[in-house]
């Protein structure tokens, strides 16, 4: 999916929300656990309520990973029921991968070509070569952990050095490298009062923004300062909307929660002159 396409997709559906598929079989409601693959059977049905209202999912690998080989088939039929049925929608894989040269080509392969997705988070503690490799595929994007929500972004993000914080150094250094274009970046919604100066660091590309709603991010806050002219945002949920019910209207009531957003998506995406009323 081109950059383009992504933005047409804010402007026809009126949002930017991403959903976080984060399927944990012990919240998930009783009824599907009868099913032959309860994972994808949750994930269709929030799948077919929402899609209408988001223009990503984002299942978290480690969601999957922890039932094994079911897990990961799971998570292969969820990207595979994406494409098919909702080829428009933006996927990515929530892997936080990252290791030298060689090793992060295979990462790239297994989840740009095999699953495929469309982007997937990196964490670039080890540099340049480590990222590279995963910016070399076409329409394909890495998307760095920059500064997260999580407390322990204290212990290492928000360290001053001689050239700002760590965050600034990882943001700065990495738009120098080979196909930055396609380098998106996470930050977290708890800490609005960055985006401004992230903004002024990093003007063009799109941010992935979790901690809106369950972790204390507001949406107001955090387009006040991080909204760019393609939007550049995408604000993801996981809990908050995937777990809304743990009974078999959950669907529905994901669906609802889902909308309670994206209507607070337009009212912004209309008061900025993004779409029209």
């Amino acid at each position: 999916m081109t950059l383009e396409e992504l933005t047409k997709q804010i402007e026809k559906k009126r949002s930017f929300l991403c959903i976080g598929l984060d399927v944990d079989l012990e919240k998930i409601p009783k009824h599907l656990h009868e099913k032959e693959d309860p994972i994808f059977a949750f994930n269709k049905e929030i799948i077919d309520k929402t899609q209408h209202l988001a223009i990503a999912y984002k299942p978290n690998t480690a969601f999957y990973e922890a039932y094994g080989i079911k897990g990961w088939k799971a998570l292969q039929k969820t990207i595979s029921y994406l494409k098919e049925n909702y080829p428009e929608i933006f996927i990515i894989a929530d892997a936080k991968r990252g290791d030298i040269g060689n090793t992060s080509t295979r990462y790239a392969k297994a989840f740009y070509e095999e699953f495929p997705c469309d982007a997937l988070t990196i964490a670039p503690y080890m540099g340049r070569d480590s990222v590279e490799p995963f910016l070399e595929f076409k329409d394909k994007y890495a998307i760095l952990l920059g500064l997260t929500s999580n407390p322990g972004s204290l212990d290492f993000q928000l360290q001053e050095t001689k050239e700002g914080a760590l965050y600034e150094k990882v943001l700065k250094t990495a738009l120098n490298w080979d196909n930055s274009q396609n380098l998106m970046f996470v930050i977290g919604a708890t800490k609005p009062e960055y985006f401004k100066n992230i903004r002024k660091i990093a003007p063009d590309n799109f941010l992935l923004v979790p901690g809106v709603g369950a972790q204390g991010g507001e949406l107001d806050k955090v387009c006040e300062y991080g909204f760019n002219k393609n939007c550049g945002l995408m604000i993801n949920s996981s809990r908050g909307i995937i777990y809304a019910s743990k009974k078999e209207d959950f669907a529905d009531a994901a669906a609802k929660k889902a909308k309670d957003l994206q209507q607070e998506m337009e009212k912004i995406l209309i008061a900025r002159n993004f779409i029209r009323n």
